[in-house]
């Protein structure tokens, strides 16, 4: 795992350790994440106790005294999503109830957040109702990295703030790739706006567009038709906010590729990796796989050639230090 990369010129000089008051917890979904997170900050994380009952229940208790304290606690909701959300929600109520002045929520990833409105009758809005119930376990605010749509800001009744891993990304492909004949592909129409942020900071690299047909009766399946854009001859990268099934990432690929393409690469902020993602990606003509680590992947897939990992501790550990100092976020990603 590269340890990163594309954080800006003006870090935050302050020294949370020496102040005393801010505390960071993590809970089980990427423990790792959170450990990371505080070793950038030069904190040791919070002693938390977090077991299962054997009916499945989740027991939580906070080990050490935070009254007054500002708190961040780490806590993405990846597969398996609803334990995971049930352990936030229970960790929070428990941090409230300890006497924490302020709980903020680091969500490095969001679940249900495809579940952002109606496509049909008679559905939730589920991404809505996660915003709320995190509200209601006591939450001040919450910062999410990439969420899948904008929208889902306005679902929350908290303060959030919305950062993204595109600097980090960026930072590497510069870095590994170059910036020399490239294209920046955007797998469908809704990431047009995705890609051609990429492309400006890329040294206004042109853009391409997957024109892609979903069918609505059957969840995770999609076709590839044909792509808007040229990627004759050139080095052409996919960006994404997540990968899931790796379907459309890889089908793309290799259309891409059938295009007259020299290499294709992805990136993407978030690895779900569900399912048969893991094999098509080892079998597709993607050169590599740029993810960040904002969810845990098994060891045999880090060791894969075609799948690299960068870090986002210190870009999440920059971002507490300039929420606890009411710092800029937005200057981030300058």
């Amino acid at each position: 795992m590269l340890k990163t990369l594309g954080l800006p010129d003006d870090l935050t000089q302050f020294d949370l350790a020496s102040e005393g008051t801010v505390k960071i917890f993590t809970g089980r979904a990427n423990p790792k994440l959170g450990e990371e997170i505080a070793k950038e900050l030069g904190l040791e994380l919070g002693k938390i106790k977090i077991q299962p009952f054997s009916d499945g229940e989740i027991y939580v208790q906070i080990q050490e005294s935070i009254r007054g304290c500002e708190v961040f606690l780490i806590q993405a909701t990846h597969p398996p999503v609803n334990e995971n959300l049930m352990e936030l929600f229970i960790i929070i109520d428990s941090l409230k109830r300890a006497s924490a002045q302020k709980i903020n929520v680091i969500m490095p990833y969001y679940g249900y957040a495809r579940q952002d409105r109606k496509a049909a009758g008679r559905e939730p809005i589920t991404s809505k109702l996660v915003a709320k119930l995190i509200a209601a376990a006591g939450a001040d605010r919450v910062i999410c990295l990439d969420l899948h749509s904008e929208q889902i800001i306005g679902f929350f009744d908290t303060l959030i703030d919305h950062v993204h891993a595109a600097p980090i990304l960026i930072d590497y492909i510069k870095r590994f790739i170059g910036t020399e004949d490239l294209v920046i592909v955007s797998p469908d129409v809704g990431g047009v706006t995705r890609a051609r942020a990429y492309a400006k900071l890329l040294d206004d690299a042109p853009i391409a567009i997957v024109d892609k047909r979903r069918h609505h009766d059957k969840q995770n399946h999609v076709e590839v038709f044909n792509i808007v854009g040229d990627v004759t001859d050139k080095i052409a990268i996919l960006v994404d906010d997540l990968i899931d099934t790796a379907g459309t990432m890889t089908k793309a690929a290799q259309l891409i590729k059938d295009k007259g393409a020299k290499k294709v690469y992805a990136c993407a902020s978030h690895g779900v990796l569900s399912g048969p993602a893991f094999s098509r990606i080892e079998e597709s003509p993607i050169e590599e796989l740029i993810i960040t680590d904002t969810i845990p992947l098994k060891e045999e897939w880090l060791n894969s050639k075609k799948i690299r990992q960068v870090s986002i501790a210190p870009f999440m550990a920059e971002a507490i230090r300039r929420i606890h100092t009411n710092g800029s976020i937005s200057g981030l990603f300058r």
